[in-house]
């Protein structure tokens, strides 16, 4: 072979091996590519079970997948047991002329005429032979085995390579899983955040304050956009804190008439005014040893504000229309959309009882500042609704996931559940697509981060989409995938490398 050629494979097979981290998609492609480019007729890539001392066939091209799975060999066994056993190579011109071939895969047929070379070199993983790469060809007495062996001998240290780059991947990956695991545990039993879902930085930030001011009497302001969480968050707080046994009373400032809140916060006296027909106890007073939480504070107005500040400073209020002063030992957390320095610079909102307010404030970050918890609420949500509309639908196809990832989601994870749920309704396959999905995400128009879609493109899109599916239910095999497409292998071979889908991907 030409030395342009051996440069060729080798940079091929580099590519094939860091294409993938998946261990057998890259061995597979290495195959492939052995394929084409030796004539190979068949190949298998077997690994050693040291504490067995049994040896599999991991990969295997020209074998099928029944055999590959239930062959084995002991070390020592066949010319494959000895090259793992011994760690020295092996090149048989002629493999009906060699007596130690066992043939177990029983792939090379005698009624087969076509003489076949075999060469099989070690996968070393330093010292140790961890498996075998193995070769059958047509049998060419011109072709130099010696170079085929030093070929492969060079592909096999490559292959070595890429398993313990993957085991040391592997082995982060699992102390990374096993630290999540018990940070998560952690901050479960010290803070239990568990209603308050999303790992990215800024979340991270939020937990660690909930944590801080949780056991505390400290005032809270909760910042952000609406629909970001500040409820659970306000909850978190009360329950993980010395007040948990006691009372948590919410009041959404902005859903009560100006007129009445007065009412419901600090209660009346039974004919204090018109419609007063009885006593009413107000939420002040109901939450007494516990938590009150005012969600949209930037709502109250004025007359208001000046009772708030009083009761933040001591701790005693009125009822209206009443004679007696009421103590209370209440701890108050206060959420708000609005900006309330701006309100507060335009008279709108008391500056005193700004900064009796803002003792310990908490900012919701919007969620396009944590994109990595998307998909996170995504598979969440996916599975609470699937769970509770009996379907069984049990993840986002790829396009879905795009576009759910490049909205920029004004109603925060208010609006992300929404969509979830409006998608698994109308979701009858157990895959959400992007047809699934509201109309604001498919065009982008309504923010702007995707262009308009002809109706060539918008059909290309979808038939790209449905094949890729396709493949990943059947594994990568294009005949049962163009079954159920419904259509014939030529024209789905056809259009999947129209779109440049590569079934080998999907093994």
């Amino acid at each position: 072979m030409k030395t342009i050629e051996d440069v060729t494979l080798l940079y091929e097979i580099s590519n094939a091996l860091n294409e993938h981290l998946d261990l057998k998609k890259s061995l597979y492609k290495v195959l492939d590519i052995l394929s084409n480019s030796l004539n190979m007729v068949r190949g298998t890539i077997t690994i050693l079970n040291p504490l067995r001392n049994e040896i599999h066939i991991e990969v295997a091209h020209g074998i099928s997948r029944n055999i590959v799975e239930n062959v084995k060999y002991k070390l020592g066994e066949g010319i494959t047991g000895r090259v793992i056993q011994t760690g020295k190579d092996v090149a048989i011109a002629k493999i009906s002329q060699e007596p130690l071939f066992l043939n177990r895969t029983a792939s090379r047929k005698s009624s087969n005429k076509q003489e076949l070379s075999f060469i099989c070199v070690p996968v070393k993983k330093g010292d140790h032979v961890i498996g075998a790469l193995s070769v059958d060809r047509p049998y060419d007495p011109n072709y130099p085995l010696k170079e085929g062996k030093k070929l492969l001998s060079v592909i096999a240290t490559m292959i070595a390579r890429h398993v313990i780059n993957l085991e040391n991947i592997s082995l982060e990956k699992e102390q990374l899983k096993n630290e999540n695991k018990r940070l998560r545990s952690e901050l479960e039993n010290k803070y239990s955040v568990t209603n308050i879902i999303g790992n990215s930085s800024r979340m991270r930030e939020v937990y660690q304050m909930i944590s801080q001011v949780s056991k505390s009497n400290a005032t809270v302001l909760l910042r952000g956009e609406s629909g970001t969480g500040k409820e659970l968050v306000a909850n978190s707080i009360h329950y993980n804190s010395n007040r948990a046994k006691g009372p948590f009373i919410k009041v959404n400032c902005a859903a009560l008439p100006s007129n009445l809140i007065e009412s419901e916060l600090f209660g009346h006296e039974k004919g204090s005014f018109t419609g007063a027909i009885k006593l009413k106890l107000g939420k002040f007073e109901l939450a007494n040893k516990g938590t009150l939480f005012l969600d949209e504070i930037g709502s109250v107005n004025l007359d208001v504000q000046v009772n708030l500040l009083r009761v933040l400073q001591e701790k005693e209020f009125d009822r209206i229309g009443g004679q007696k002063t009421i103590k209370t030992d209440v701890r108050i957390i206060t959420a708000t959309n609005k900006n309330l320095e701006q309100a507060v610079e335009e008279g709108a909102f008391r500056g005193d009882l700004y900064y009796r307010l803002n003792v310990f404030p908490i900012y919701m970050p919007p969620l396009r500042e944590r994109k990595t918890d998307i998909l996170l609420l995504a598979d969440y949500f996916l599975e609470k609704y699937a769970r509770e509309n009996t379907k069984d639908i049990r993840r986002f196809s790829t396009p879905s996931i795009d576009m759910m990832m490049d909205y920029h989601w004004p109603g925060n994870v208010r609006e992300l559940e929404n969509c979830i749920e409006r998608a698994v309704l109308l979701c009858e396959e157990g895959v959400i697509h992007s047809y699934h999905l509201p109309p604001t995400l498919q065009t982008g128009s309504e923010s702007g981060t995707m262009p308009s879609l002809s109706l060539d493109d918008a059909v290309a899109t979808l038939e790209k989409e449905k094949i890729i599916d396709a493949l990943k239910n059947t594994r990568g095999n294009s005949a049962q995938a163009a079954k159920i497409m419904k259509t014939t292998i030529r024209k789905f071979n056809y259009k999947a490398k129209k779109y440049n889908v590569d079934f080998h991907q999907y093994r």
